[in-house]
């Protein structure tokens, strides 16, 4: 087992394609993975923290004051600098503005520490800003809300966010007990079976996550228009926020790419006014396919930065 587990993990960018691939074609089984989303993404938090430990939680902790900073920067500043921009060129109420800007105002996916094990980055950087960004969102989503009617009540998201939070919580603690507790003990070997677990966690994730895509792509409702603007929000995001934090942090960089550039945009499903969620629904499904595909695409960018080249 724990071999076919390694095999897994080593083709796990593999698993990533293959889920988009499924789920674009097969839209039905999408829909019907659809409710297995929430229980997955707590399961990728699990197994991201079991595999780091309490050694690597800790060292992930390291330079909280800039982590907050850039949280900040990411979940609140950008989103009103798109509100702002996209205002004056007067496009704000277009659907595909207004998923740049609801994408800018979520915190980081749960699985970015996953990410950033498959395109070769060090995952606790990733974990604190999943966690701080998580943490924080009611603060920094709440005036992007405010400003935007369409988006829906400022209070369904706080609910929504501290949910969240008390999961990650939950998740995290088991997994750190689990540790500390020698139930699960570090090692390559758990590592590869961990990255292997979680590889295929986020293959169901993907396919469950591509059910209005599928149908755009062969309707021709916009499809390639929402994918081209999802495309370069998501990569720009990516190589700018690491590239400027290179200089800083270089082991932390590609961590600080990753989760500027893949958000949370499905947590914000379950409190959108349903009209606002159908105007969203495909942008927020294109917008898996340059996430997941993070670890095909940037892996060797990530790799050169962690070694400071």
């Amino acid at each position: 087992m724990i071999g076919v587990l390694g095999l897994c993990a080593r083709y796990g960018r593999v698993w990533l394609v293959g889920g988009l691939v499924v789920g674009i074609a097969l839209p039905d089984l999408a829909l019907a993975l659809r409710p297995l989303i929430a229980p997955m993404v707590v399961l990728l938090l699990f197994l991201a923290v079991l595999r780091l430990g309490p050694e690597g939680v800790r060292a992930g902790l390291d330079g909280m004051p800039g982590a907050i900073g850039a949280v900040l920067m990411l979940q609140l500043v950008l989103p009103f600098l798109a509100v702002a921009g996209f205002a004056g060129l007067g496009w704000l109420g277009h659907p595909l503005a207004l998923g740049v800007v609801l994408m800018l105002a979520a915190a980081p996916i749960t699985g970015s520490p996953n990410l950033a094990i498959m395109a070769g980055a060090a995952p606790a950087p990733a974990l604190r800003q999943l966690v701080l960004g998580t943490a924080l969102l009611p603060l920094t989503a709440l005036p992007v809300f405010w400003f935007i009617p369409a988006f829906g009540s400022p209070a369904a998201v706080i609910r929504a966010v501290a949910e969240l939070l008390v999961l990650i919580l939950l998740a995290g603690g088991v997994a750190l007990a689990l540790r500390l507790g020698d139930v699960v003990r570090g090692g390559a070997q758990t590592e590869k079976a961990l990255d292997g677990v979680a590889a295929i966690t986020l293959g169901v994730v993907v396919v469950a996550l591509m059910s209005a895509v599928g149908p755009a792509l062969l309707g021709g409702g916009g499809f390639w228009a929402a994918l081209a603007v999802a495309m370069i929000a998501n990569l720009a995001l990516q190589i700018g926020v690491s590239a400027l934090s290179r200089k800083r942090t270089p082991v932390a960089a590609p961590a600080m790419g990753i989760t500027a550039g893949n958000r949370n945009i499905a947590l914000f499903l379950g409190v959108l006014p349903d009209s606002a969620v159908e105007v969203l629904l495909l942008f927020i499904g294109v917008y898996q396919i340059p996430m997941y595909l993070t670890p095909m695409l940037l892996t060797g960018w990530y790799r050169r930065m962690a070694r400071g080249h």
